[in-house]
């Protein structure tokens, strides 16, 4: 295996999110056609965390999405695109925030040009966005969100999940990452093969914290891993050193985001228990966690922690996946960008796939909704993958890393079952 650095530190300027690749950026907006305009010229929105933890995330995947659209000129075929970045979080929450995610849903469902909607970055967020994009008729692809109950019923969704996301009894949706109950799989594989004979599971209660740490759960007994519990966190909390010292187990793995008090919580679990193995899922793969220098971890505590994100060490993909890190650095001098930047240029490339194949249709969302679903054994830098009728990516490969210096470092490539 390689040990190759994710420079995840690296924070384009204000300016740099601001600026449009090959169109328009500006916040005028239609009159909220379901159907939407004509094929001469669309948009294409983004709505993720511009601020807080996951901010050099996001602007990774914000320069991702650019590239792509400026590879291709700006167009889908003969149709101009152009491209609106939107933040759906706040400096006051650090983090995705409801009534920003419901402002931006509705602000591109109200925009008659409006024909594909990337987003949300987490799980939670487009808990709020899917319903309101679906009343709209605005396609939806989430190059992040691994929550189960968004796309199905199966293991880790709640009661409802995923029909109250659907009001129209369409589906809108599609994500191009693995969803939890693979995430799940390949922690609690990692954790087995770490030796691992006991775990306790710590969850945020969010949407995708609670649906993953289920997932962890199933995946660990069926691996023979005994669970000694899977306890919810107060995000507010000022620490969590009595919840650690209740905590008898060999490893413990955290199931949430960095915003949601994840460094404090590290700490404690470090400071109270210095033999444990600590692990974490892709929502503290970022450098607000990582990082001493970004207000994430110490380096001592650091050092024993491994964490899934659905990425891998750019030597690890093919030919198409080469050459996107190799365009990356040419256009914005960095090797090795913050994992998630390959997701949203996959997004906006398959936006613009599915807007060119949707022909004289392509200012139509049914039509290019339909594309999206259509998506089949498609050559990706992601490699090869199709989108399911539920709206899953049929990829499967997750990324286990390593913290070293304050970046994540790749370790291995775990393929996991998902849980049954």
């Amino acid at each position: 295996m390689r040990n190759r650095k994710l420079a995840i530190g690296a924070v384009v300027s204000a300016l740099a999110l601001g600026l449009a690749a090959c169109g328009s950026d500006d916040d005028d907006s239609g009159g909220g056609s379901s159907t939407g305009a004509s094929a001469e010229e669309v948009t294409v929105y983004s709505s993720l965390p511009l601020q807080g933890a996951s901010r050099p995330q996001t602007t990774a995947m914000v320069q991702g999405i650019k590239l792509a659209l400026q590879q291709q000129g700006g167009k889908a075929g003969n149709t101009k695109v152009n491209y609106k970045s939107l933040d759906d979080s706040t400096a006051s929450e650090g983090s995705w925030e409801a009534g920003q995610v419901s402002a931006n849903a509705r602000k591109a469902a109200q925009d008659d040009k409006a024909v594909v909607y990337i987003g949300e970055f987490n799980s939670g967020a487009s808990a709020i966005s899917i319903p309101l994009l679906n009343e709209g008729g605005v396609p939806q692809i989430s190059p992040a969100n691994t929550a189960v109950g968004l796309t199905t019923d199966e293991p880790g969704a709640d009661k409802g999940e995923p029909e109250k996301y659907y009001p129209t009894g369409k589906r809108t949706y599609a994500r191009i990452v693995p969803k939890d109950t693979i995430q799940g799989a390949a922690l609690a594989t990692v954790m087995k093969q770490d030796g691992c004979k006991s775990i306790f599971i710590l969850n945020d209660k969010e949407v995708y914290g609670a649906g993953l740490a289920k997932n962890i759960e199933n995946s660990a007994k069926e691996q023979g891993i005994a669970v000694e519990g899977n306890d919810p966190i107060e995000k507010t909390a000022a620490n969590y050193r009595s919840l650690v010292s209740k905590i008898n187990a060999d490893c413990v793995v955290y199931s949430g985001i960095t915003a949601n008090n994840a460094v404090q919580l590290y700490k404690d679990l470090s400071a109270g228990l210095p033999n444990a193995k600590l692990y974490g899922p892709d929502g503290v793969a970022e450098s607000g966690f990582a990082d001493p220098k970004e207000k994430g971890i110490p380096a001592s505590v650091g050092k024993k922690i491994k964490v899934s994100v659905a990425t891998l060490d750019p030597d690890e993909y093919g030919p198409e996946g080469k050459a996107f890190f190799a365009d990356f650095q040419k256009e914005y001098g960095e090797r090795n960008p913050d994992p998630y930047a390959i997701y949203g240029y996959e997004a906006m490339k398959l936006a613009l796939q599915s807007i060119e194949n949707a022909g004289d249709d392509a200012g139509n969302r049914e039509r290019v909704l339909e594309e999206i679903f259509k998506t089949k054994d498609r050559d990706s830098v992601l490699g090869t993958y199709s989108i399911d009728e539920d709206g899953d990516t049929t990829l499967t490969d997750y990324g286990i890393y390593k913290i070293e210096g304050g970046e994540l470092v790749f370790d291995e490539k775990i393929q996991a079952a998902p849980t049954e």
